[in-house]
């Protein structure tokens, strides 16, 4: 338990503001953004805050950190946030939702795991993740970093998926395929290929790789 501090004024941060406060022991204490996109004093009526001085009105020792971002540049953007609050010396929780079925401890920190997520026996989570709502998560299948699951994906068992690694709504991924870096999957794909290439987009059912980079894609 401790208070949190939310980067973000956004939808993305005012759904962690609910979750936190209705699901949670944390205490939301305030909430940052970079400077250029704070418009008002406050969000949800509690202080807001330029993140280039954050730790200034809530310093490290007291507050804890959350950056609970959406995927834009492919999830380039959430790392960098992350990677910042940990050089001002912050700690991060993670939320895993009270509604979710967890049979694992291995999750790392700043991670947003939603309702009905089906996270299996022996899997492993790095940091800065998302798991929006209603995911299967398949045994011994472990996921890198900054990687962000949509909703209603399933991912078979002993899966590795690395770093930056974007799953749209409805995708299905083959038991003990490597999903490299950086892979795009469209939303309905299908991927039966054991193995991508970093940065490849990945879609149709079953899925094709496609001729473009992941990262040229704007979302």
């Amino acid at each position: 338990m401790g208070k949190v501090i939310i980067f973000g004024n956004t939808q993305s941060a005012e759904l962690a503001l609910y979750y936190l406060q209705n699901d949670s022991e944390h205490e939301v204490a305030g909430f940052t953004v970079e400077e250029q996109y704070i418009k008002e004093p406050e969000f949800h009526g509690l202080p807001l805050v330029p993140f280039e001085t954050v730790e200034q009105q809530f310093p490290p020792s007291d507050y804890l950190f959350f950056a609970p971002m959406t995927a834009t540049g492919m999830n380039q953007v959430r790392a960098r946030v992350y990677e910042q609050g940990l050089e001002k010396g912050y700690k991060y929780i993670s939320y895993i939702s009270s509604h979710a079925t967890v049979l694992t401890d291995k999750i790392g920190e700043n991670c947003f795991i939603l309702e009905d997520n089906t996270i299996q026996p022996y899997v492993q989570i790095g940091n800065n993740c998302v798991l929006w709502s209603g995911n299967h998560i398949g045994h011994h299948s472990r996921i890198g970093n900054h990687v962000f699951f949509t909703s209603q994906i399933v991912l078979s068992g002993n899966c590795q998926v690395n770093d930056y690694c974007f799953f749209g709504v409805n995708a299905t991924i083959r038991d003990s395929s490597v999903i490299g870096e950086g892979t795009f999957v469209s939303m309905g794909a299908t991927v039966m290929k054991q193995r991508t290439e970093p940065w490849s987009v990945w879609k149709g059912n079953a899925a094709e790789k496609s001729t473009i980079s992941s990262k040229d894609l704007k979302f």
